[in-house]
Formats: C-alpha cells, structure tokens, sequence
C-alpha cells in the first residue's frame, strides 16, 4: 500500500487565510478560487455554506459568488448528489506525473491535509482568526482508491457517462492528457479489515491526533510517528534528504519542503502504518461532546497526543 499525504486548500496565494477550526472543535477546509461549475454558496456545510464562511474570513464579499475548486471532493452531504456519487479526487500535469511515478493505484490511500487556524466570532455574526492561536497543518479527510479514471483532455465527452460526477473539476474544463480521477472504494478496508466507513469522508472534527505540525514550532515542521523514518534513511517522496528529518524519542521530526502537492510512501511491510490509519479514523470520526457549543473554545492545539 503506498500513503500519499496530499496538500489541499486554502494557502497563503489561493485564499490567503487558513481554513477554520470552530470553537466546538468541527472544522472544514476551504477550497482554492477556481473557474468550476460550483460556487462557494453552493457548497454546502452543517447549516450555512462555504461562501459566507470564506467570506467572512478573509473579509471578501466576492467569495459568496465565484466557483471554488472543490477538490478533493469528500463530504456526501456538500452537494446534492446522484446515485453512484463517491468521493473522488482529480489530478493532473506534473503532480500527476508523480504519482504515476511513484505507482500509486488501487487500495493506495490518500491522507488530505491543509492550513488551518481555530477561529472565534467576531462579534457581528461572522468568523476571524482566534489572536495567538497557531497555524497547524492537519489531515482533515481521507481517501482509499477504488477506481482510476484516466480521462485525458476530453473529459466532457465522459462526464455522460459518469453523470455522479458530472460536477467534479476533472471532469469539466481543458486538461492535459494526464488527467486523471482517483475514486473512492465503497467501504475502508485496512489490512483486511473493513473499517465501518466510506472509502473516502472528511475528519469532522479537529483532534489532536491529527495535527501534523510539531507544537511550538512552524506549521511546516512536523512531527510524525518514528516508523516514518525508517532505519535505512528517509524514503518519503520529495523529502528523502536526511538533513530533514531528526529522531524525537519515539517519533520523527521533518522539514517539510514549502511547495509540492502529493508526498509518497510505500507503507506495504509497515504493520505500524495501518495502526495509524485505524487510530486516524477512530479518533478523527469522535463526535464533539454532548452539549457543546460553538461559544465553547478549544484547548490549546498541541502536539502531545500519545497516539502514536
């Protein structure tokens, strides 16, 4: 099995602001500005919609009337959607070429992480950034690919044929001859075992356990279980020059590289790897407390989890 940790929305040149963390702990990522068929207010999200959310965080009206890029394509309930939807991810040029380099097909599973911040009202019915809360990268979904689409340049003369998808990026606009579509499987299945949940899905509420980046330091300096760096170097793509990474005790610490979309590694012998998805899912799928609300804040965002 190769575990592709895959960068996704909002940054500091698509959006501007990190995507919100909310003070009862669900949280959402933002997706970048695009020319698509979906707008931002036509995304759905708990009661309200991705339009006045993004608005009212980087304090851009226009955000509640131009498309968004929403991709990957996760949450069933974001869209109405028809029979046969699943959630689905498209790629294409160089970041294409990489995974299709690095072998990645069927049962691979996609980890989807992004920028985020916790966030507060602002006093007038909106949202802004919680003053001293710290920039974190965290995995907000996931995917298993149960289904490879390569569509090449005509997606629209395919989009009939897969109307469940007819809304996906990838399958509208010019693309090149790389592009390609990773669906998900039907359910999640782990080393045999079938998770109890889609093949693809959002982590709806921000858990420790999902934070990638080390506490105290900059959200690209993460800090990961040790078996990520195993005994013999560094093996994770794009990120495979030892200067990178330091021993912790029993996890790793690594510099992540400023730009690069899809980091791959082949996790096939690492019983360890498959741990961590179950507790990932365990922990990501935790409903917020009974009775919480969105007045209630977070604790502070750390690192020292002891999931690992």
């Amino acid at each position: 099995m190769k575990l592709i940790l895959s960068r996704k929305g909002f940054d500091s040149s698509a959006g501007g602001v990190p995507s919100p963390i909310f003070p009862d702990g669900s949280m959402v990522s933002l997706p970048i500005p695009s020319r698509d068929p979906v707008t931002y207010s036509q995304i759905r999200w708990k009661d309200t919609n991705l339009g006045e959310i993004a608005a009212a965080l980087t304090g851009r009206p226009l955000f509640r009337r131009i498309p968004a890029h929403l991709d990957p394509d996760l949450a069933l309930d974001a869209r109405p959607r028809l029979p046969g939807w699943r959630p689905a991810f498209g790629q294409t040029s160089a970041a294409q070429t990489h995974l299709a380099n690095q072998g990645v097909g069927v049962s691979d599973m996609f980890l989807f992480f992004g920028w985020f911040r916790q966030v507060e009202e602002d006093g007038a019915g909106g949202w802004r950034c919680r003053r001293g809360a710290p920039d974190v990268h965290v995995l907000f979904g996931w995917l298993q690919v149960g289904e490879l689409l390569r569509l090449g340049p005509d997606s629209a003369a395919l989009r009939a044929g897969r109307p469940e998808f007819a809304e996906h990026p990838h399958f509208n606009g010019r693309w090149d001859a790389s592009n390609t579509v990773y669906v998900a499987s039907e359910r999640l299945v782990i080393d045999g075992q079938d998770m109890g949940v889609p093949g693809g899905g959002t982590f709806p509420r921000f858990h420790t356990g999902l934070q990638l980046t080390k506490h105290g330091e900059n959200r690209g300096t993460w800090s990961l279980p040790g078996w990520f760096l195993p005994a013999g170097g560094p093996v994770l793509s794009y990120h495979t020059d030892p200067a990178r990474w330091a021993r912790d005790g029993d996890r790793c610490m690594v510099r992540t590289v400023g730009r690069g979309q899809e980091f791959v590694m082949d996790v096939t012998s690492t019983r360890e790897a498959a741990d961590w998805f179950e507790t990932l899912i365990q922990v990501g799928r935790q409903a917020p407390p009974s009775g919480t609300t969105q007045s209630q804040r977070l604790p502070a965002i750390s690192a020292d989890n002891g999931l690992y």
